[in-house]
């Protein structure tokens, strides 16, 4: 297995998804693997997470809304965001808001507890910035951010096109990928 680190020569580059949709995004990292090359990538602009809240046995909870909601939201979603000189885009992968963020504070942050199991075995969870609230036919949305950084692993194909690294493939190369990222960083 020749895997050699390359340098990319491109700081920036596109996704596109199957429905045309596409997610400008800074390349973090570029390497090779398994005679692939894999791109680490970040969103230019800020990822954007619409979450509504839901009553749950006597308690209010937050759940992600599904891709088909996200259409009927998205007019209001943009026009509250707007208001804070964001404007909220539907890219590939996610939504995102282009325009500075407002600074996080305690006060405008949540964390929420994921379906998921961290490493140790414990409830993984998220950290979220609030940056509005909005109705929709008399139900609350909440617009978020992530507080960590969302990042995208994608390889190049053939063609020279980026394809998104699925979480079949990931799981698959997830010791190789890590341990290529960790030999970067020293």
């Amino acid at each position: 297995m020749a895997d050699n680190t390359q340098p990319t020569d491109e700081s920036a580059v596109v996704l596109t998804d199957d429905t045309g949709r596409f997610l400008p995004c800074q390349v973090e990292q570029s390497f090779q693997l398994n005679s692939r090359e894999y791109l680490l990538l970040l969103p230019i602009d800020a990822p954007i997470e619409i979450f509504i809240w839901q009553q749950e046995d006597d308690d209010d909870i937050l759940m992600d809304i599904e891709d088909e909601d996200i259409d009927k939201i998205f007019l209001t979603a943009k026009a509250v965001l707007a208001e804070q000189n964001l404007t909220l885009q539907r890219t590939a992968i996610t939504l995102t808001a282009a325009g500075d963020l407002p600074d996080a504070e305690d006060d405008n942050c949540l964390t929420l507890e994921l379906d998921d199991l961290d490493d140790a075995g414990n409830p993984a969870t998220e950290e979220f910035q609030v940056l509005a609230t909005c109705f929709y036919e008399d139900q609350e949305y909440t617009l978020c951010t992530p507080l960590d950084p969302l990042l995208i692993f994608a390889h190049r194909t053939g063609d020279g096109s980026l394809e998104v690294v699925t979480p079949e493939e990931f799981q698959t190369l997830r010791g190789s990928l890590e341990e290529k990222l960790f030999d970067l960083l020293e």
